[in-house]
């Protein structure tokens, strides 16, 4: 097999190759590591490579949907035991932290047969829309080298759109799995609360706002994953029903008639490219052909009150990562970049009234959200407002920076987080990505789906949130709209 045959296999196909015994998984390795070797110095997707403990994996006998398959992991939260993980800080990979456990998610991954040889590209902890982080540099777009992947699983999302993997894990804490796969043109989905596992670290992650899933091509093999992956451990806070039909069966049928909402309007009053708004039209009309009602209108909740109850509850989480990760390395605030000491400073000065106040809401909004899904049984937007932007293109506004520093160094950068100037950081910070955060702090699942690329060849995907607990609803459309309008030969368009 050469790379261009293997890149018309999605993760499944390729076990069934090897489960044939077509193909050896030695092999297939060897392909995804001449296709790093010859791409990653362009894209910087793979940052910590773990080439001998996927030679040694490769050389056992495998079981599982997805045995002998290349496979990935983002470099937050996805511990691998006597691996170096940084979480895309300085302040561990200077230490070189090299953790003395497996992340519960990793196991469950392992028990599907992957192998994995590497750990992908991720902002600092994970605290941005875009993968540039100062300890590892920008991570590009394949789809152009100018662009950034997006993030947080920006690294993910640029190996599998380039080919490199089939599949790769991701995490979504904001919109950290459908970001990059707006950005990258790939499918991928945010489970609900609870549906995967944070062991043996963690029991959840900020009250269930983030999830662990995968970023791929195809709606099969992310249904396939979850199917394994799925369902509470020991340390588990939040448990959700595992469904009694496996969702590989689930989208092999064809859903009933959905009526569906759909807004492109950004929920916190900025601006909407012409391709977002296009992206969504264009899926409302592909819905309607496929009989589905679609129907424009939004839930009744502030979307910009909401970005700012998350963006309060993000920062005091922050607050608290930052100094446990100062007290395991030993880090000052000069191992970490400015954007997140800032931030820390903004969530330490967050009083517990203030907090559960913000928590309070959370729940509100849910509320306001199974309302709406009384009347309509999907929700969609774009998952992004625009393309990928350009490596750089977002950072700290430069009239922010020297105020942030003066502020930092008086003990007083939390100022900038009152009055009307939070409102402005919000719009600024989340101005790219208004849509993604409603499906965290609500817990419902949602998913982001390749079905638009502009004149310049950019994707950008539409975004649908279910009911709690539905992803089977979304999956299920999802492979529909993957058989009427297949995404698959588009990544023949990437020439790198």
């Amino acid at each position: 097999m050469n790379f261009a045959e293997y890149v018309q296999y999605d993760g499944l196909g390729l076990a069934q190759l090897i489960k044939n015994k077509e193909i050896h998984p030695s092999e297939l390795l060897k392909i995804a590591l001449e296709r790093s070797d010859k791409v990653n110095p362009k894209l910087n997707a793979i940052i910590i490579p773990m080439y001998e403990h996927a030679k040694q994996r490769s050389k056992q006998t495998l079981s599982g949907a997805f045995a002998g398959v290349p496979f990935l992991v983002k470099d937050l939260f996805q511990e691998y035991k006597g691996i170096p993980t940084s979480y895309g800080s300085h302040s561990l990979k200077k230490i070189n932290y090299t953790p003395d456990f497996n992340a519960e998610i990793v196991n469950r991954w392992e028990q599907t047969g992957i192998i994995t040889f590497g750990r992908t590209n991720t902002p600092e902890f994970g605290i941005k829309g875009i993968t540039e982080p100062d300890a590892w540099g920008s991570c590009h777009n394949p789809w152009n080298l100018k662009h950034n992947s997006g993030g947080s699983s920006g690294g993910s999302a640029s190996a599998v759109a380039a080919g490199i993997v089939p599949i790769a894990g991701a995490g979504d804490g904001g919109g950290s799995i459908r970001i990059p796969a707006s950005y990258c043109g790939l499918f991928g989905l945010k489970p609900s609360r609870g549906r995967t596992p944070w062991g043996p670290q963690y029991s959840e992650a900020m009250h269930g706002a983030a999830m662990q899933h995968v970023l791929c091509k195809t709606v099969r093999d992310s249904a396939a994953m979850l199917d394994v992956v799925q369902g509470p451990e020991q340390t588990s806070l939040f448990r959700i029903e595992t469904p009694q039909q496996k969702y590989l069966e689930v989208i092999q049928q064809t859903p009933k008639k959905l009526r569906i909402a759909f807004s492109t309007k950004s929920p916190i009053g900025t601006k909407v490219s012409k391709d977002a708004i296009q992206a969504v039209q264009q899926t409302a009309k592909l819905l309607e052909s496929l009989g589905h009602t679609v129907v424009e209108d939004t839930p009744l909740i502030n979307g910009l009150e909401l970005a700012k109850d998350f963006i309060t509850t993000w920062f005091s989480q922050f607050t608290y990562m930052q100094a446990q990760i100062k007290q395991m390395s030993g880090a000052t605030d000069r191992d970490f970049e400015l954007d997140s000491i800032a931030l820390a400073a903004f969530g330490a000065k967050t009083t517990a009234t203030e907090y559960i106040n913000t928590l309070n809401n959370w729940g509100l909004y849910s509320t306001q959200m199974n309302l709406f899904f009384e009347k309509y049984d999907l929700y969609l937007t774009p998952s992004t407002a625009s393309v990928a932007p350009k490596n750089g293109e977002v950072a700290t506004p430069a009239w922010q920076k020297p105020i942030l520093k003066g502020l930092l160094k008086l003990g007083k950068a939390h100022y900038l987080a009152q009055g009307k100037l939070v409102e402005k950081m919000v719009q600024n910070n989340l101005s790219w990505v208004p849509f993604t955060q409603l499906a965290n702090v609500t817990g419902l699942p949602a998913m982001s789906v390749p079905l638009y690329w502009n004149k310049q060849g950019l994707p950008l995907g539409s975004q649908f949130i279910a009911p709690f607990g539905r992803e089977d609803r979304l999956l299920q459309l999802a492979a529909q709209l993957e058989q009427a309008q297949s995404w698959l030969h588009q990544y023949k368009n990437i020439q790198i």
